[in-house]
């Protein structure tokens, strides 16, 4: 099974954007698990293409087209929002702590809904999005 690269690798110094990038790349392979495929464009993928100011579908084109990661990184800043490095640096730290303590917007339960789900209800140590993600594609024990 092919997984994406970690939420963790940067393009541009942004967290997540490789990974949605593999995600579509592996979708167009056919190799993509079949349990990701419902969450294509959602998630975080939709809150990088919203904080990037482009929509999933034109970066999805982008990939489609052939371009590389640098490319389509720089094809978002073209046609996006500027964001400077502060900026994309909060936005990491969001995506850090996704999951961790965000009652009031559900993500935090949809997080014990996953580790339910996976069977990692116990684990006190996946606190976060990142770290259920990394515990499941198996680079964190």
């Amino acid at each position: 099974m092919a997984y994406p690269r970690s939420p963790h690798d940067t393009i541009g110094g942004l967290y997540h954007f490789a990974r949605m990038i593999d995600k579509i790349w592996l979708n167009f392979s056919g190799d993509l698990p079949e349990d990701y495929k419902e969450r294509l464009g959602k998630g975080m993928d939709a809150a990088t293409c919203q904080f990037l100011g482009v929509k999933y579908k034109d970066v999805v084109a982008q990939v489609e087209a052939g371009k590389g990661d640098e490319e389509i990184f720089q094809w978002c800043l073209e046609h996006g929002t500027p964001r400077p490095e502060f900026d994309i640096m909060l936005f990491n730290k969001f995506l850090l702590k996704l999951g961790w303590r965000d009652d009031d917007n559900g993500v935090t339960e949809r997080l014990v809904q996953y580790k339910a789900g996976d069977g990692l209800s116990h684990r006190d140590d996946i606190e976060t999005i990142f770290d259920l993600i990394e515990v499941n594609e198996g680079r964190k024990e």
